[in-house]
């Protein structure tokens, strides 16, 4: 899979490729990439790339010319283009694990006040937002939705360690816990210690249930009306609820 990124600040994106699992993936030709530095296709001395707003209004907008320019340099036209913007629908899981499906994804990073519309109607296939909250980099949300798809890339992470993460199945994954067996006073819950993998399983599947219950009670939602939800789930949340309320 390759992921083109469009923006004013390589060096923002380009540590991301050359560590970790990134670099392991790169290394083994399973992902490519190409970095696109948007000032290059300024028409002037200074490479401007940004004006203000026609109808006033506070902040600076990246000018069209060179975001087209730098746009078809990579023939942006003939394939998926995504402009990550608080503007954006929200970005989710369902949606990292259709881009990884795909050969390749342009990223346009957006920065001031955004782009000029024209530019996202032309280009842009999807207008994603990584979260209800404003950044100044659009480099950084770029690399979010980078994160986010290329370790569902088939090769990149072993699937059994995908198969419990959080938003399977729309539930959060389940509390982890690592050596020493005590810390600080707390303890491993006694089922990790026990050996007896049944129990280790119906403990973690409880707890995922009673995590999303917890702190994304509307994922609970999703999730019940999803095909993966049982009647053991519908106990084990009216459990939880009852000992938590009582």
């Amino acid at each position: 899979m390759k992921f083109t990124i469009l923006t004013l600040f390589p060096e923002i994106v380009s540590a991301f490729f050359n560590a970790s699992i990134m670099a392991k993936a790169v290394d083994r030709g399973l992902i490519t990439y190409e970095f696109v530095n948007i000032r290059d296709f300024a028409f002037d001395k200074h490479k401007t790339c940004d004006d203000v707003t026609y109808g006033g209004g506070a902040g600076m907008l990246m000018l069209p010319e060179p975001l087209a320019c730098a746009l078809d340099s990579v023939d942006a036209k003939y394939k998926h283009v995504v402009f990550p913007s608080p503007s954006g629908r929200t970005f989710t899981q369902d949606d990292a694990i259709r881009l990884a499906k795909k050969d390749e994804i342009v990223l346009l990073c957006g920065r001031y006040e955004g782009v000029d519309q024209r530019i996202i109607d032309e280009y842009v296939d999807e207008e994603v937002s990584v979260g209800d909250y404003v950044l100044s980099s659009g480099e950084v949300a770029s690399l979010v939705v980078v994160d986010a798809v290329y370790r569902l890339v088939e090769g990149v992470i072993s699937s059994s360690s995908l198969e419990n993460e959080s938003f399977v199945d729309y539930l959060l994954e389940y509390p982890q816990y690592t050596k020493p067996a005590v810390f600080r006073g707390r303890c491993v819950p006694e089922v990790l210690l026990s050996g007896h993998h049944a129990n280790i399983e119906k403990w973690r599947h409880r707890k995922r249930i009673e995590k999303t219950y917890t702190n994304r009670p509307d994922l609970i939602e999703k999730s019940r009306k999803s095909d993966a939800w049982t009647r053991e789930n519908d106990m084990i949340l009216e459990e939880f609820i009852n000992e938590r309320d009582y």
